[in-house]
């Protein structure tokens, strides 16, 4: 039960890890020491939920709606595209006041903006619904296969708590206009980047 524990941990650890959409709205949070605690608590526990129905199985489910993939992939792709253009506009206009004084939207916008990151992000049922439950069937034995659960929702609750809070290690380099122009930029880069690998 404690390998099927870690390769549970590693493996989520590794999907998670790769920076997209999600990591880099919870890093700017982060940055921003705005609502990060809740914020990491939503991702991690959304992560949760798909994992441990991707342990139970309910990934055949989704399987067997076609026309849902395609839904995600185009509203995930079409809120990234427009994501990223409001980080580029930002960045165009410059206007860090409130950012450098630490504020930052409201707790409700910024979950509504999570819940478009994490259940838009066809990525996320591939990683969890997918991948994650394909690996679990590996594991015949029920109290191995929910070691390995447990261990990949451990995994994400460590990962995001990690990065909401770890973030505030970059604060003393963040101290400035330019700074917060340039995470921009590369925020919105990234989410464009995203958004044209999802529709091609």
């Amino acid at each position: 039960m404690i390998s099927a524990y870690i390769i549970g941990f590693t493996t989520a650890f590794t999907l998670i890890l790769a920076i997209g959409a999600q990591n880099a709205f919870v890093l700017r949070q982060g940055l921003l020491r705005q609502h990060v605690f809740w914020l990491c608590l939503f991702c991690a526990s959304s992560d949760a939920l798909l994992i441990t129905a991707g342990v139970v199985g309910l990934g055949a489910i989704v399987a067997r709606l076609p026309a849902l993939p395609v839904v995600m992939t185009y509203s995930g792709a079409a809120f990234l595209l427009v994501y990223g253009a409001m980080r580029f506009w930002a960045a165009w206009q410059g206007n860090y006041a409130l950012t450098l004084a630490g504020k930052s939207a409201s707790l409700g916008v910024t979950l509504a903006t999570a819940v478009a990151f994490t259940w838009f992000n066809p990525h996320v049922y591939l990683d969890t619904l997918g991948l994650i439950g394909a690996i679990s069937t590996e594991f015949p034995e029920k109290f191995a296969k929910w070691a390995f659960g447990f261990g990949a929702v451990t995994s994400s609750f460590v990962f995001f708590f990690s990065l909401g809070y770890g973030a505030r290690m970059l604060a003393p380099i963040m101290q400035s206009r330019r700074a917060w122009q340039v995470l921009d930029v590369i925020i919105g880069v990234v989410m464009w980047a995203l958004s044209l690998k999802l529709i091609s």
